[in-house]
């Protein structure tokens, strides 16, 4: 006991000391900085920038004749949108470059999430309750003609039904709208357009319409602004993360239930999650959203890396990365199909996984939503009790006698199961329509995905766990990955291939955290290594750019500053540049661009190592692919290394 308390002591007094920032509110995940020296430690290989990357900048500004918009256009764009943060975002971005290549006056667009809502706050409209709407208006001043609403006298046609509507896909090629919509906008002076597919003109436009391309980055990184108070908690956010002093990393579990279904992961789930997920891969079907079985095999889809990465696997990879046990990992997104209970293995391996609720206080978060209508606390409504005489008419109408002893009164209902998905599956076979609960909800999450947006393209690392790559519609990580390779290219921003990470898993599927194959572990490494720098884009490009510009908008968005190296240029059968086509930035860029690589030469320089890690780009050998345009390896008979201190039976 006496060697115990002194040994505590020692510790005590020895140890890192903690500090508390005066922004962090009172949550429940370790602050404690690991501090060598007077700085706090930063690997090189979990936390640098990939060097190859560092050359590339952002730079959306027209670079040819760009004429400001006639202020006498063809006519007036109105549109409605449907669908969550993802879909919202993708469909603004095409809306203006519609509008700058019909010349015609965009209004506010109407975000349907918010509007079906009812009882939110009285201080939004619909765009407003997620945007900047002044911000909007004057960033595009000089691209797109905007306004707040439509005329009177075009007002009342609308309420009329007199104006055509049109619901263009996502794909809709720019030669529908000059041959088709532009005739009858500039006859009728309005159109209708209502979006469900998350966009309305196809990502990738021929060379000669690279100007409305960095349209698109101009509205989705500069203008599209959330409104000030969700930018302010926001940065609080990422401040109270980097307080301990330490970077963060971001992951996105991708496990949405619209996304599970689409793609036929539903036995990847158990009992009821799966019969959630069947179901509403039945309506995709009905309604012709998705043209595939019913029921398919998940364990095939996941092989072929359509589903996403159970949250044991990402803490399996980051381990394999080098991430230690305290780094702080920020889960973004609104919804996490299974619950917290699903993240219960990836919080087992790292202590410090947080999310906004424990970021954030319970003021803060209902600040941003603003006075909203009061709902019924309890929406469940009870059956209608039976008077006296039907019970005597069913009794009556029973079978012979004798009967059964009357079965046991029910369980009480809790009201966990009276909301949401669980209170209706074991009663009926068709889910009901969202309740006013259901439908504020909805809007609420926009405001979230706001919030977990900004965490993630400010943080040092990021990570999906389900990312865009050439199947669905747009998703929360192929914006964030976009936003992050214009912003940053060189941040850590992880782009796994998944259909490679299957095979690596289902070889070790038996003794997935107790195996130690040193093979297994070098291949995890070099591939997401890999990930990071030139081979990771040029498969981005390849999958994830012909369904969404915003997840990759190189070479259009981009210029790079001259280097020593040798630019490495790669492009497609169809002639495009997958990497390597960006022109070269202005002078002025170049100058301001060698200020900050000297300030980081005498950081670095001052904060060098002698025991640092080598650079993670000279660790690693040819990753082997087949031609199959999926990037397949052939990595699934690996050599399982047989260590000394390894146990058969562990």
């Amino acid at each position: 006991m006496v060697s115990l308390v002194i040994h505590l002591s020692i510790t005590k007094l020895s140890g890192p000391y903690s500090l508390q920032s005066t922004l962090m509110p009172a949550i429940g995940f370790n602050l404690t900085p690991i501090f060598d020296g007077d700085r706090a430690v930063r690997n090189k290989r979990s936390w640098g920038h990939v060097k190859s990357l560092k050359s590339l900048q952002p730079y959306a500004n027209p670079r040819s004749s760009y004429p400001v918009p006639n202020e006498k256009s063809n006519g007036y764009i109105y549109a409605k949108i449907f669908g969550g943060f993802e879909k919202i975002r993708s469909s603004i971005c095409d809306l203006v470059t519609i509008s700058r290549l019909l010349n015609a006056t965009l209004v506010i667009p109407e975000i349907q999430e918010s509007l079906q809502s009812k009882g939110i706050s009285y201080k939004f409209k619909s765009f407003s309750y997620l945007y900047d709407e002044e911000q909007f208006i004057a960033s595009l001043k000089n691209d797109v003609i905007i306004v707040n609403s439509l005329p009177e006298n075009l007002k009342a046609g609308r309420r009329r039904n007199e104006i055509h509507t049109y619901k263009p896909k996502s794909s809709a090629s720019p030669n529908f709208y000059v041959k088709e919509i532009l005739p009858e906008l500039k006859k009728s002076k309005v159109i209708g357009l209502v979006l469900h597919d998350g966009g309305c003109l196809q990502s990738i436009l021929p060379p000669s319409m690279s100007e409305f391309q960095r349209l698109r980055c101009r509205v989705a990184f500069h203008a599209l602004k959330f409104r000030p108070k969700i930018q302010v908690l926001g940065q609080l956010m990422v401040q109270r993360l980097r307080a301990s002093g330490q970077p963060f990393l971001a992951f996105h579990p991708g496990l949405v239930r619209n996304t599970l279904a689409y793609h036929g992961c539903a036995e990847l789930y158990q009992d009821v999650h799966t019969e959630l997920i069947q179901y509403r891969r039945a309506q995709m079907i009905k309604q012709g959203i998705l043209n595939d079985k019913l029921s398919v095999d998940s364990h095939v889809r996941r092989s072929n890396g359509s589903c996403p990465l159970m949250p044991e696997e990402i803490g399996l990879l980051l381990k394999e990365m080098g991430y230690s046990t305290e780094t702080m990992i920020y889960v973004a997104g609104s919804e996490t199909f299974g619950g917290q209970r699903i993240l219960i293995p990836l919080r087992a391996n790292f202590s410090n996984t947080v999310d906004r609720t424990q970021v954030c206080t319970k003021q803060e978060l209902s600040d941003l939503v603003g006075p909203e209508t009061p709902l019924p606390l309890n929406p469940f409504q009870p059956p209608p009790t039976k008077t006296e005489e039907q019970l005597k008419e069913e009794w009556n109408r029973a079978g012979p006698r004798p009967r059964p002893l009357l079965p046991p009164p029910d369980r009480p209902i809790y009201q966990h199961e009276k909301e949401g998905w669980y209170g209706w599956i074991t009663e009926s076979d068709t889910e009901p329509d969202p309740s006013s609960v259901d439908l504020r909800n909805q809007a609420h999450r926009l405001i979230w995905d706001a919030l977990d947006y900004i965490v993630s393209v400010e943080a040092d690392a990021f990570f999906p766990g389900f990312h865009n790559d050439g199947s669905g519609w747009p998703d929360f990580s192929s914006l964030v990955m976009g936003h992050r390779l214009y912003e940053s290219a060189s941040s850590k921003t992880y782009r796994p291939d998944r259909r490679v990470l299957a095979e690596l898993f289902n070889v070790i599927h038996d003794n997935l955290y107790h195996h130690n194959n040193r093979t297994w572990k070098r291949v995890v490494r070099e591939h997401l290594n890999k990930s990071l720098s030139e081979d990771g884009l040029i498969r981005q490009s390849l999958l994830s750019k012909p369904t969404t510009f915003l997840s990759h908008p190189l070479p259009e968005c981009s210029c790079r500053i001259p280097s020593a190296e040798v630019r490495k240029q790669v492009k497609g059968n169809d002639g495009r540049f997958l990497y390597g086509g960006e022109d070269e930035c202005p002078r002025w860029m170049q100058l301001s661009q060698e200020d900050t690589r000297a300030e980081s030469a005498v950081v670095e320089e001052e904060g060098s190592d002698d025991n640092s890690e080598p650079e993670y780009e000279n660790v690693g050998v040819e990753q082997q692919e087949s031609d199959d345009s999926r990037g397949r390896s052939g990595l699934t008979q690996i050599p399982m290394d047989q260590d000394d201190e390894w146990d058969p039976n562990d």
